[in-house]
């Protein structure tokens, strides 16, 4: 017998892994611009003070944190969580409903692991976040798009499917959203907790980019609107401090927190705890805010280069206008293909991800996702000009 003989797990069945990992394989041509990930800039890691801040608790703390921790959490950063939470989200949660995790995308995995079973239904808005979508796939979940608009998801249509499908769990990223850049309005945001507590539906409420704002005011958080503890709300410090130190959090209802904590036992034991403190540290120390803000100004720049390019751009007839975040996403013309096109940009050191793989049914493939974090302004106007010419030749 040979390995490609093996007969896998069912639930590995039509998932061929991300779209924007296998895009990623493309771009290590020396030169290349890209557009297609979602990583902070490299600008942003603050590297120099999370090396002096590793080497003080590792003097201070090694014996502790170099050892096994509680699935729990690390304690001290469970407390600055309680402060962080209630600034940022407007959510007043006690240090007991609070689960560190190993980045947002952890929680998410733990959440279906406590309440998926194969076949269960559950709400995503319509596009969304390819790799929570897979992650849904992989514990066997019936997706059920809902159509978005410029005020992110539709509650309406919420509600109706809410009706039909019976759903265990509604996915949702309110802030900035992941592929679109929009913004969940705060009535819809109201309606989204009350449809919970009506219907009795856990809502996954994923926030990692909520800190990375640029104009607007804050809205809050969904879950600051539960009264009936079924809103799980996800937030992670991967965009704002470091994406390797993989530190996230949920805060929700002790009855599913516990399930998760179960769940996580035999995923990872527990997260880093110099991974936690150092976030931890942080957060005490404040430096999280000055930092947030030194790097928005720069985000703001190079979105307002890549806006500046999008009213010019060939072939486009409608994009998205964010206050935030990481993304931009277009509309070309009917007729247009921005997966066949992509080629045709590589060719040219310039890329950016096909919006269809962001749709649960397909489709859409005159739709494209923009990141701007990871390139300077001198590099969107260059990729950005690439992008022009090639969608003119069509």
């Amino acid at each position: 017998m040979r390995p490609e003989d093996i007969r896998f797990a069912s639930r590995f069945e039509g998932i061929s892994g991300s779209a924007i990992r296998e895009i990623f394989k493309l771009l290590a041509v020396p030169g290349m611009i890209s557009f297609a990930g979602g990583n902070p800039s490299p600008e942003s890691l603050p590297g120099e003070t999370c090396g002096k801040i590793a080497e003080e608790l590792l003097r201070e703390k090694g014996r502790v944190l170099l050892q096994y921790g509680a699935t729990e959490g690390y304690a001290p950063l469970k407390e600055s969580l309680v402060d962080y939470i209630r600034e940022s989200f407007g959510v007043e949660c006690p240090k007991e409903n609070i689960l560190p995790t190993t980045g947002s995308t952890q929680g998410m995995d733990l959440l279906c692991k406590a309440l998926i079973d194969p076949g269960d239904a559950v709400i995503i808005e319509d596009p969304t976040f390819l790799g929570n979508m897979q992650c849904l796939k992989l514990y066997q979940a019936r997706l059920v798009p809902v159509k978005s608009d410029e005020e992110g998801m539709d509650t309406d249509a919420l509600e109706e499917a809410i009706r039909r499908e019976h759903p265990r769990m509604i996915y949702v990223i309110p802030t900035f959203q992941n592929p679109t850049g929009r913004t969940l309005s705060l009535p819809r945001r109201k309606r989204v907790a009350e449809l919970a507590e009506k219907y009795g539906v856990v809502v996954a409420e994923d926030d990692p980019y909520r800190d990375l704002r640029y104009a607007g005011e804050a809205l809050p958080s969904i879950k600051s609107f539960d009264r009936a503890g079924m809103v799980a709300l996800l937030g992670s410090f991967s965009k704002v401090i470091s994406p390797g130190l993989r530190v996230g959090f949920m805060a929700a209802d002790p009855v599913i927190l516990r399930k998760c904590v179960i769940g996580k036992q035999s995923s990872d034991v527990h997260t880093a705890l110099l991974n936690q403190a150092i976030v931890d540290r942080y957060l005490r120390d404040g430096l999280l805010k000055p930092h947030v803000k030194e790097i928005c100004d720069m985000y703001r720049r190079q979105l307002n280069a890549m806006m500046d390019c999008l009213k010019t751009l060939s072939g486009v007839e409608e994009y998205t206008r964010p206050e935030g975040g990481l993304f931009v996403f277009a509309r070309l013309r009917e007729g247009m293909n921005a997966a066949e096109m992509l080629l045709r940009c590589v060719e040219r050191k310039a890329a950016y991800v096909p919006g269809t793989h962001f749709y649960a049914n397909g489709g859409h493939e005159n739709t494209f996702r923009l990141n701007f974090s990871m390139s300077t302004v001198d590099e969107i106007r260059r990729g950005m000009a690439v992008l022009d010419e090639v969608f003119a030749l069509r």
